[in-house]
């Protein structure tokens, strides 16, 4: 229930900080399953696992709906969402026999799918195969898991109000009128949302601009039927004008014959505040490239002692963070290919210094398939460069950024840019690389810094704005707080996981944040589109 006292409304809050977690409700339906019942078709029951720490844990159940081989199921279930975990989802599809417990020896099962989170909400409907058992295919066997955020808060309505040639209430002087907004809920009762103030002895009155949360004044939903009444502490009030978000100007009903009232003047301006999810349900991709650092002091590649060693049983502090946050972005790049960049080698033919080389070495494409495409360019190029140095970053911040800046110009909310630059040393060009963070501020990009090894990383902080805001050498600051740096080695005893989390826990606000300042909204959902690295249960 919405209230408000008069001349008081929620006060909306349009820059408050992304929350950490969102709510995710998936719907899931199903087609062609397989028919176990000898006497009738099967009745499917869903069951939702999630990964957690190796081992899958239920977390609910659908309903089971009789003798149907393309269920549409009610069940609506609820997930936490959190862009920087790889959250493992597996729907498993049984045929309920009713005297036992869904999932036991006694039922059926008709199939499986895993996904992540990601995946769902990235593409928002996902139709996938359903498999059996080591791999193989149920039939024709789908299912599909449409995904919809849960949200509390989807901004708030600016609100101006007019009018003109009121009845006459009072006997000895002119009315005092207010107004009253009511929220028709979907029984057919009236939530009152906001009262404005008085406006003394007037019959034109024009009462201060008001602003209201969209979720109390229509519930989010534009369509949703408001009543607007006046006051004026007559007994017998005006029993009001109903209108929506969409046709806002009611008319007042006079009472007892009157002749009533326009609210001609009225004025509505809907301010939107969108979420993380808003943005990549609406089609927003994430750009991944990571930049890696050649340098000399990382020691000679064939050493053991080298950061980087290519040990086969054990990945070096390199491809250990590169996998930790690439795994996380891929699932927002729905052509899973990723821009692989390195500088401080000498590169062949020539053996000269490069500070922003593809590792693939094609010039006209620096773009590896998968995580795993670019772990083998890493790979491949080691014994084919010289390490060397300085260890310059703003040729590859500020070649990142051209293309942002590109991504830009198409005034849309279609793609944002990560960049992992993951190195073993303070940089060289302190200056340059502060003058290119704050340019790139102004950009749909994010930048994450890894400290690999065990350097003195002090004076890598000032490029992280936690500690105050970053200013070019020149005394800009940033528009936007891009940066997050972290020692690798603040991370060496737990799991990769733990990296990942830090390092992008600030990705959805960075994101929100820099479209917010475009006024850029979210895109229409894009159609869906087959995923061939969804993959089977085992």
């Amino acid at each position: 229930r919405a209230t408000a006292t008069m001349g008081e409304a929620p006060e909306p809050s349009p820059q408050a900080p992304l929350a950490v977690l969102s709510k995710v409700e998936l719907r899931v339906s199903c087609k062609h399953l397989l028919d176990r019942d000898t006497l009738n078709k099967s009745d499917p029951c869903v069951l939702l696992l999630m990964q957690s720490q190796g081992q899958w844990m239920e977390v609910d159940r659908s309903e089971v709906i009789k003798s149907n081989l393309n269920p549409v199921f009610a069940k609506i279930f609820t997930v936490d969402y959190y862009f920087e975990e790889v959250q493992k989802l597996r729907f498993e599809v049984y045929d309920s026999h009713g005297h036992a417990g869904v999932g036991t020896h006694d039922d059926d099962f008709l199939g499986g799918m895993e996904c992540t989170v990601g995946q769902i909400v990235a593409q928002k409907r996902v139709t996938k195969p359903l498999f059996l058992k080591y791999g193989k295919f149920a039939g024709k066997s789908t299912i599909t898991v449409i995904s919809e955020e849960i949200s509390g808060n989807n901004g708030y309505v600016e609100l101006t109000f007019r009018a003109k040639k009121l009845d006459d209430k009072d006997l000895f002087s002119k009315s005092d009128p207010f107004l009253e907004i009511y929220r028709i809920d979907d029984d057919r009762s009236e939530q009152l949302v906001y009262r404005t103030e008085v406006v003394k002895n007037n019959l034109s009155p024009i009462w201060e601009p008001f602003k209201v949360s969209l979720n109390s004044l229509c519930s989010c939903e534009e369509k949703r039927k408001l009543r607007v009444r006046k006051g004026d502490g007559d007994p017998h009030p005006c029993p009001g004008g109903t209108c929506t978000l969409a046709s806002p100007r009611p008319r007042m009903g006079g009472d007892g014959g009157g002749a009533g009232c326009s609210l001609g003047g009225s004025l509505w301006k809907i301010h939107r505040v969108y979420s993380f999810l808003d943005y990549i349900m609406g089609g927003c991709q994430i750009h991944f490239t990571v930049a890696i650092d050649f340098t000399a002091s990382n020691g000679d590649p064939r050493n053991s002692c080298s950061l980087h060693y290519i040990n086969p049983y054990q990945p070096n502090e390199y491809l250990k963070a590169l996998v930790a946050v690439g795994e996380i972005c891929q699932d927002y790049d729905s052509d899973k290919k990723f821009s692989a960049l390195g500088f401080g080698a000498r590169i062949p033919p020539k053996y000269e210094v490069s500070h922003d080389f593809a590792i693939n070495f094609n010039p006209d494409n620096d773009e590896c398939e998968g995580i795993q495409g670019v772990v083998e360019s890493y790979q491949s190029c080691l014994p084919k460069i010289q390490l060397y140095g300085p260890t310059n970053v703003a040729p590859i911040i500020s070649k990142v950024a051209r293309v942002a800046a590109d991504e830009e110009r198409t005034k849309e909310a279609s793609q944002y840019f990560i960049l992992l630059i993951l190195t073993d040393g303070v940089v060289t060009d302190m200056a340059d690389t502060r003058e290119a963070i704050v340019r790139a501020s102004y950009l749909p990009m994010s930048i994450i810094i890894v400290g690999v090894g065990n350097a003195d990383f002090t004076d890598m902080q000032i490029l992280d704005g936690d500690d105050g805001i970053l200013r070019s050498p020149k005394g800009e600051p940033v528009l936007r707080d891009i940066v997050q740096f972290v020692p690798f080695r603040e991370f060496k005893n737990a799991s990769p996981t733990a990296l990942a989390k830090c390092v992008l826990a600030e990705v959805p606000k960075q994101v929100v944040e820099y479209y917010s300042y475009k006024a850029f909204p979210p895109r229409c959902p894009q159609p869906e589109t087959p995923d061939s690295n969804l993959s089977s249960p085992q």
